[in-house]
């Protein structure tokens, strides 16, 4: 079996076959083609990977010189030049390692003509100068930027990334780490590497350009580059493949779109933030230790379904248990149901393909359509599709071209920031918050089999005025309504456990996953959303607004580590796997929405959004309560609830009471009422019931 680097060490090209710190080392199959390539057309810049990083404030010359010399001391192949090997000058040659040697850096003034091309069309003197480059580029006193050239020999897409963070990690962390100026850490931690290809068409193909004499080596694409699965990613595809075929991760939502709708537009809009956009690209293999696989092309999957000719449940309920092949990419699809038969041109048929004119003809008298975008949570959260979806109508609104942008981390980013993290503190962190303590976890009475099966969905909705008076309420007292959905949600749970004195409870939290210091991430799409364990003690004796504070404490406390996985921290807790820290979560929605401007733009076409309607994830969780604020100012809560564990009628009794109490809270103008008077008005005849299990699965 393979083994598996851990998050964070370099990956194995970076090592080499019997690499030492010094000496030499022989050449693979692959880096012999690699240099009979670049042999072959020397000043070819695609053999070369060139990254650019911003150096923004003063720069101390001397402890980037420092760094440099540190990170070709931790990755000695950086330090590699050519030289013969046993059979001479005949003879295939090898890389002679001398991580002592110190780096040469180029320096270079700015002009008028992009300085990053220049370099990266150069070729490298691997005899003399080795497999590296660096050369600092000034722009002004305060301005550098800093390439690295890397020939592929030593580094490719996936292992630079890893390489320059630890540049970053060098000159931050130097004999000197005041120096460093801030602005290098802010501009050199979000974006990934950018490389810049002397060449743009050959670098946009997935494969090398032919060399004569190797039609083998040339005519198969290279392989894909693949990243580590983040812990989260671990246990979601742990538990979707043992649970194939049930819909389990895979979420969807869906929205009204009003007015002129052009099917061919819409799929070369989509296949366009496709082709921007790494994380649609993405897919899974698990052969050995799971590992992301990142293509360079997919086409993406936009389904139109004309008015009449599927029931809207038998899509929902169909397209979900459809899955995904979670080994091929595109997790991702787009599924059109019109809502009123167009009275178009009588040639096209339910089966006309899509982007044929008689199609989209049709769609474009079609007074309201249906968009139902399915996709997998291994790799996205529901902030994540928002953001698709402002590039997805950017390049709809530009004839189906996204236009050009300024670059923001992707799921390679997140995957450089997670391994540099340090768990030590988050394990002592979650060690304490979860305490020794079993919590109650199950926001219902033990009942009998429900004697159902699938999942279900139970809803209960605030007014506008209920959910203002509920947000002022909170606001007086420092809390918010998400806060105030934990504390009643905990109330539940205290209620039904049979608890008569101070006992704790535990349920799960969704959070975004965007607090971390990575530039830009509110813009990433990728799986960050995370679910976090909220174990709180409740004390009948205590008043509302103090298991607020001690929520609102919990949640800043908890803030630095939501990147921490459920799983890692079930396991720091030292629990065993049947021993539960959460049988339920708490989803209150939060993710961006399109911008007026946007809507604007859109309406200027005649075109009106509603706004996107989440259907809920089938999890592993036994019911998740998610809170969707209103465009009108309701709050909407909805249960979505394994169905073999609480029955239709038990969901809806609990979200009910979950309405009940967070209207009636406002109303408790004495700070003096305890948790035990407003547990106390809630009868057990009330309460749900759910069937036990013990083989809950932890995401």
């Amino acid at each position: 079996m393979t083994k598996f680097q851990p998050p964070g060490a370099p990956p194995a090209a970076t090592a080499g076959p019997g690499a030492d710190e010094a000496g030499t080392v022989p050449l693979t199959e692959r880096q012999l083609a690699l240099l009979r390539r670049h042999r072959a057309h020397p000043h070819d810049a695609s053999s070369n990977q060139v990254f650019a990083i911003d150096l923004r404030g003063p720069l101390d010359d001397t402890e980037l010189r420092s760094a440099l010399a540190r990170l070709i001391a931790r990755h000695p192949l950086l330090s590699a030049r050519l030289a013969p090997g046993p059979d001479g000058p005949d003879g295939p040659p090898r890389l002679h390692l001398d991580p002592a040697r110190t780096p040469r850096l180029e320096r270079r003034t700015a002009t008028g003509h992009p300085p990053t091309e220049d370099e990266a069309g150069q070729e490298l003197d691997l005899e003399h100068t080795g497999v590296l480059r660096t050369v600092l580029i000034a722009h002004g006193p305060a301005h550098h930027t800093l390439l690295l050239v890397m020939h592929r020999l030593v580094a490719d897409g996936e292992c630079a990334g890893l390489l320059l963070a630890d540049l970053l990690d060098a000159y931050e962390h130097g004999e000197n780490p005041a120096a460093a100026p801030r602005a290098f850490i802010a501009h050199t931690t979000a974006p990934a590497p950018r490389a810049i290809p002397d060449n743009p068409a050959a670098a946009n193909s997935p494969g090398h350009p032919h060399e004569p004499g190797h039609p083998h080596e040339t005519s198969h694409p290279a392989a894909p580059q693949t990243l580590p699965v983040t812990p989260r990613q671990h246990a979601l595809l742990l538990d979707a493949l043992a649970h194939h075929g049930t819909g389990r991760y895979v979420e969807q939502l869906f929205w009204h779109w009003h007015g002129p709708l052009d099917t061919g537009r819409f799929t070369t809009a989509w296949q366009s933030v496709f082709d921007r956009e790494t994380v649609l690209r993405a897919a899974f293999d698990w052969n050995h230790e799971p590992r992301v696989v990142l293509h360079d092309q997919v086409t993406a999957d936009v389904v139109h379904h004309r008015a009449g000719t599927l029931d809207w449940d038998d899509l929902l309920h169909q397209d979900r248990l459809r899955g995904f092949d979670l080994r091929a990419p595109g997790l991702l699809r787009a599924t059109l149901l019109d809502d009123t038969r167009p009275t178009g041109d009588p040639r096209a048929t339910d089966d006309t393909p899509t982007g044929d004119p008689r199609a989209t003809g049709d769609t474009e008298r079609a007074t309201s359509t249906r968009v139902l975008i399915t996709f997998h949570h291994a790799l996205l959260d529901h902030w994540s599709v928002s953001v698709l979806l402002q590039e997805f109508y950017r390049a709809y609104l530009a004839d189906g071209l996204l236009p050009g942008s300024e670059r923001r981390p992707d799921i390679r980013d997140y995957a450089h920031w997670l391994a540099r993290q340090d768990t030590a503190p988050a394990r002592a962190f979650w060690s304490a918050a979860t305490g020794p303590a079993t919590p109650t976890t199950r926001p219902a009475l033990p009942g009998p089999a429900t004697g159902q099966t699938g999942w279900g969905r139970a809803q209960a909705r605030l007014s506008r005025a209920e959910s203002g008076r509920l947000r002022r309420w909170a606001a007086a007292r420092a809390a918010t309504e998400s806060s105030m959905l934990q504390a009643v949600w905990a109330l539940l749970l205290y209620r039904t456990g049979g608890a008569h004195g101070p006992a704790p409870v535990g349920f799960g939290v969704s959070v975004s996953g965007r607090g971390i210091a990575l530039d830009a991430v509110e813009r990433l799409p990728g799986l960050l959303m995370n679910a976090l364990p909220v174990i709180v003690r409740i004390d009948p004796d205590h008043s509302m607004p103090r298991l607020l504070a001690q929520l609102r404490d919990q949640a800043l406390d908890m803030a630095a580590y939501e990147w921490v996985s459920t799983a890692q921290i079930h396991e720091w807790s030292g629990r065993g796997a049947d021993e539960k820290l959460l049988d339920s979560l708490i989803v209150f929605e939060n993710r961006p929405r399109t911008s007026p401007a946007l809507d604007a733009a859109l309406a200027a076409h005649d075109i009106r959004i509603s706004p996107p309607q989440t259907l809920g994830l089938h999890s592993a969780f036994p019911i998740t309560l998610l809170a969707s604020p209103g465009t009108d100012g309701s709050l909407l809560l909805t249960a979505v609830h394994d169905r073999t564990r609480i029955s239709d009628t038990d969901a809806g009794r609990l979200v009910g009471l979950c309405a009940r109490l967070l209207r009636e809270l406002p109303s408790t103008h004495d700070e003096s009422t305890t948790i035990a008077d407003i547990v106390a008005a809630l009868p057990e005849a009330d309460l749900p019931r759910m069937t036990d299990d013990t083989a809950v699965g932890l995401p």
